[in-house]
């Protein structure tokens, strides 16, 4: 090796410098973020107490009803009739369905697009 390659090769007091600037800039950081996030939560309002906490109402809980709905009727355009547009349209609820058959998809289907299925053939 050679005088020139040796002092390139020795450990800079300047960049060991750097590093240690570096380490501390990246500790001021985090210490700065942890300080930031007290602070947000000290101004954050406080935690419910357990007497403060939702109860069930007295008849028990809420139980899921499951029924088949219809959709309203879209009202029929006479020929020649400009088309209603959509905000002339009421809101289109739905009503309850007589029957209590589920609806299904057709056999062999998967029930959506690119399920894997083969398909309806």
């Amino acid at each position: 090796m050679t005088t020139a390659s040796m002092q390139l090769a020795a450990a800079s007091g300047l960049m060991s410098l750097v590093l240690f600037i570096v380490a501390v800039g990246v500790l001021a950081l985090l210490a700065g973020g942890f300080w930031m996030t007290s602070r947000v939560r000290y101004n954050e309002s406080p935690r419910p107490r357990p007497e403060e906490q939702p109860k069930l109402p007295p008849e028990g809980a809420v139980h899921e009803v499951r029924q088949n709905r219809e959709s309203a009727e879209i009202p029929r355009i006479p020929k020649g009739d400009r088309p209603l547009t959509p905000y002339e349209l009421s809101n289109m609820d739905s009503r309850p369905s007589a029957t209590t058959d589920r609806p299904r998809w057709s056999k062999g289907s998967s029930g959506s697009f690119g399920g894997g299925g083969l398909g309806a053939h």
